[in-house]
C-alpha cells in the first residue's frame, strides 16, 4: 500500500489507562457497589483494544471568504476559514477506539455492561487522540493547537466528512474507520477533524448552544460568533 510521506499512521497504540481514571470516566466512585465489575470489564477489554489514528501535514490555501483548501481539497466553512487565516499548514486527522473494541462491545448483552463498554471505548479513543497529538508535537512542534470537527457546528456540517477522508486515501483502511450513508463514523467512538496552530485557544464548544452536551469543554459564548461574521 503506497502511503503519502506526509501521512502518519499509528495502528499499534497501547490502551493504557489507570483504574482510578477509568472509574472517574465511568462516573463511579472506587467504593461504588459495581466498581469491581466495571474494572473487571476494563481488564477484559485492555488486551482486545487496538486504538488507531492517522494525521496528515497539509498546506493551507484560502479560496474565498467561506472556503479553505487543504492540499487542494476544498472545505466550506466560514469559521474554519477564519481560524486558518494566515496559516501555511494544518493537520487533518482521524482517531478511533478501533474496530476490535467495537466488535468486543457488541458481545455484551447486559445493559450495565453495555454502558460500561461504551465508556471504555471512549477511553480507548482518548488514547488514540493523545498518541496522535504527541506524535504530531514531536515531529512538527506546532505550539498551541486547536481543533475543528465536521458536524460539531452547523457552519461545518457532517456532509464535509468524505472530503476530509479523501485526504488520507488508502491510509483510512488501516484505521478501520468508515463512513455511513449519513456521514457518521463507524466505529462510533471515532473522531475526525483538523488540528491547527492558534493563539486564541479556540474550542468548538464556545460556539455551540447545545445545553445537554456531555462532552462540553467550555461554556457557550453567544458573542464569540461576532469574530467570524
Amino acid at each position: 500500500m503506497n502511503i503519502d510521506e506526509r501521512i502518519v499512521i499509528l495502528d499499534a497504540i497501547p490502551f493504557e489507562v489507570d483504574e482510578a481514571d477509568a472509574l472517574t470516566a465511568l462516573h463511579m466512585a472506587p467504593d461504588a457497589p459495581f466498581a469491581d465489575e466495571a474494572l473487571a470489564l476494563l481488564h477484559e477489554a485492555i488486551p482486545v483494544a487496538r486504538p488507531k489514528g492517522v494525521y496528515r501535514l497539509s498546506a493551507v490555501e484560502t479560496v474565498d471568504e467561506h472556503t479553505i483548501a487543504l492540499d487542494g481539497v476544498r472545505f466550506t466553512s466560514r469559521i474554519l476559514r477564519v481560524n486558518l487565516d494566515g496559516l501555511s499548514r494544518a493537520f487533518p486527522f482521524i482517531a478511533t477506539c478501533g474496530a476490535e473494541l467495537e466488535e468486543w462491545s457488541r458481545s455484551k448483552t447486559d445493559v450495565m455492561q453495555q454502558f460500561w463498554a461504551d465508556g471504555i471505548k471512549e477511553l480507548a479513543l482518548r488514547c488514540a487522540i493523545t498518541a496522535l497529538g504527541s506524535h504530531l508535537t514531536g515531529r512538527y512542534q506546532p505550539g498551541t493547537r486547536a481543533t475543528m470537527n465536521p458536524g460539531s457546528l452547523p457552519d461545518w456540517p457532517l456532509s464535509e466528512q468524505p472530503r476530509l477522508f479523501s485526504l488520507f486515501g488508502d491510509a483510512v483502511e488501516r484505521t478501520g474507520v468508515r463512513l455511513s450513508e449519513s456521514f457518521l463514523m463507524i466505529p462510533v467512538k471515532s473522531v475526525s477533524g483538523v488540528w491547527f496552530e492558534t493563539e486564541s485557544g479556540f474550542v468548538n464548544c464556545q460556539l455551540c448552544p447545545r445545553a445537554d452536551c456531555p462532552n462540553r469543554r467550555t461554556p457557550y459564548d453567544p458573542h464569540a460568533l461576532t469574530d467570524y461574521a
